[in-house]
This record gives C-alpha cells, structure tokens and sequence, in this order.
C-alpha cells in the first residue's frame, strides 16, 4: 500500500479545510472509513477514484502517484559538450571558465589561473 500517495491525500485534504466525511462525499464513496483508508495506505483507490480525486483537489493523477513534474525532473549535462551552452545567474559562461572547471574537476593543478 501506498503511504505517499496517503500523505499527499491528507496535505491536500488538510490544506482545503476540509475533514475526511466531506471528501468522501464529494467523491461518492459509501462511508468515510473507505477514505480514510486511503490516507493511512491500507486501502488504495481505483482509477477512477483517482481520477475523481485528482479533480477534486485540482491535481493530476500523475502527481497523486508522486511522478514527477517537468519542473521537478533533472537536467543534467556534460561539461565536455561543447554543443551545450552553460550559463550562470542568466550569462553564458566562457569558454576559458569552462575549460578552468573542467581542469578543477580533473584534478589538474597546473595554469589554473
């Protein structure tokens, strides 16, 4: 059973103000119990509550389920690719800078003025 997928019901429900009767409720589940359940990880939800639930707190499934948005995935990139443009605070970073980190993370010393 899911506890992530319980914390988030219960931070989301949390946030709104509203307690366990009403959500159930609105979702048109027959006893509250079944949505507490939810939230304590011993009982997952189906797709379709999902879905229901999703809308109901103006979330996507996607997040529900902890996958990670676009602005949480990593971009990551290698400092000897030159076909990439590395920027720092909104300027690019200069060729001689690169080449600098570059030795730094090598470990070589020498002209690292």
């Amino acid at each position: 059973m899911s506890i992530e997928l319980g914390k988030r019901l219960e931070n989301l429900r949390e946030s709104k103000g509203w307690n366990k009767t009403y959500v159930s409720k609105k979702i048109g589940l027959k006893t509250m119990q079944t949505y507490a359940n939810y939230e304590y990880g011993s009982r997952e939800p189906d797709l379709e509550t999902l879905k229901e639930l999703a809308e109901l707190y103006g979330v996507s499934v996607d997040y529900l389920l902890g996958k990670p948005t676009q602005t949480e995935t990593v971009k990551t990139a290698d400092i000897e690719d030159d076909s990439i443009i590395f920027t720092y605070e909104g300027r690019q970073i200069p060729k001689e800078d690169l080449e600098f980190m570059r030795r730094l993370m090598r470990g070589t010393r020498n002209d690292l003025k």
